[in-house]
């Protein structure tokens, strides 16, 4: 009888939660101090979803993984759930209070504001049920493994897994530990070894970066050369710190010849296109673009028609738009297609060249019907062309 009775109880809380979790997870807005008080009172953790409105993948969890019905059972059940924009309000504080710079950021924080588990990045349902798992079981939060370390546990596997853990809160903590582990072991060379480091790399600036350039060949035996070299340029872009002159280009020149001393002056002057394009800066942006194109062979017509494109769209200078019809051309030489054909159109209309532009655009749309591709953009064009709109004075 007791058992029926325990079994029947478990039916009734599974679908008490199943009703409760209907509408996905359920966000307080309260101030903080008082979801702090409510957290101590009920003896709950708290789930901070902290995200910025700009952040892609905070967007994706609101549409694809909060709602789900599974999701709310659960989390509504074991957590006190807050959404906060750490760009706002009192999320500004708490951003700065618990270090959060990776967006989304999920906290599991205990009625004394203490952090008890972490992680960042976005999960599907699944893996975001095992993040809620994992926060409600004392030996498996970040907090019991803080306490682990800090106890003195170096065992292989206990920095294995702490590793893992600080890694994916994706501030950096988790260098030093993966570090740690490394030293307990004989042979870095390993299978298994190389792809714990390759998998952890994030500092340019580490023993771990430092190991993987003098072992390249190890590595891309393993992984392929292509996936070394984006490892090595992923590294090194994450680690330049953010300056307002152009300091960052000096430190990514630097790095560059750390890693690729015989290319260090090609891939660096790739990247001050982007440099110049983030930061902003019209004019040495094009600068950098039109030196790139000119000095060093480049093989991605797309690319190289991005290029065209963005002057386009950043300038009225005829000069300017002159080395954008270069590129242009460049890029129809090496594949012609209805995209860069377009954007050659573009251009001559916008230097004035009305015969060139529409003979040009034609050539465009006729590629883009035999592709099935949309052309509205280039009979617009034409419209445009052949219909121009009178100035105001």
């Amino acid at each position: 009888m007791k058992k029926i009775n325990i079994l029947a109880l478990l039916c009734l809380i599974s679908i008490g939660l199943m009703a409760q979790g209907s509408d996905g997870i359920k966000f307080k807005k309260d101030d903080w101090s008082s979801i702090l008080a409510q957290a101590k009172a009920e003896d709950k953790l708290i789930f901070v979803d902290a995200y910025t409105t700009w952040c892609g993948p905070c967007k994706k969890m609101d549409r694809d993984v909060f709602p789900q019905m599974e999701v709310g059972s659960f989390y509504n059940a074991m957590f006190i759930n807050v959404k906060m924009d750490m760009e706002k309000g009192q999320g500004i504080k708490l951003a700065r209070d618990y270090n959060v710079n990776a967006f989304p950021s999920f906290l599991f924080i205990d009625g004394d504001g203490k952090i008890m588990h972490r992680t960042a990045g976005f999960h599907d349902v699944n893996e975001f049920l095992a993040l809620g798992n994992e926060a409600i079981d004392p030996s498996g939060r970040l907090s019991s493994f803080e306490k682990q370390y800090q106890d003195g546990d170096r065992s292989p596997e206990f920095l294995k897994k702490y590793t893992k853990i600080r890694y994916d809160i994706a501030d950096g903590s988790h260098d030093d530990i993966a570090l740690e582990y490394l030293k307990t072991q004989d042979d870095w060379g390993t299978e298994e070894n190389q792809e714990f480091l390759f998998a952890n790399i994030v500092d340019a600036n580490s023993e771990l970066f430092d190991y993987l350039l003098a072992n390249k060949k190890s590595f891309s035996d393993m992984y392929g050369q292509n996936a070394v070299m984006s490892k090595v340029q992923e590294v090194i872009y994450g680690s330049i710190e953010d300056t307002k002159d152009d300091s960052g280009l000096a430190q990514i020149e630097r790095l560059f010849k750390k890693a690729y001393p015989d290319r260090a002056e090609q891939m660096t002057a790739r990247f001050s296109m982007t440099y110049y394009r983030q930061a902003g800066d019209r004019e040495k942006y094009m600068d950098a673009a039109n030196t790139y194109y000119k000095k060093y062979k480049a093989d991605d017509q797309a690319e190289i028609n991005e290029a065209a494109w963005t002057f386009f769209r950043i300038t009225k200078e005829k000069s300017r738009l002159k080395q954008a019809v270069k590129l242009a051309k460049k890029s129809i030489k090496l594949s012609s297609n209805y995209y860069n054909n377009d954007t050659l159109a573009h251009l001559y209309h916008a230097l004035g060249k009305k015969r060139k532009a529409i003979k040009t655009a034609n050539k465009a749309i006729a590629i883009a019907e035999k592709e099935s591709i949309d052309y509205g953009p280039t009979t617009a064009l034409l419209e445009q062309i052949n219909n121009p709109q009178p100035v105001e004075k």
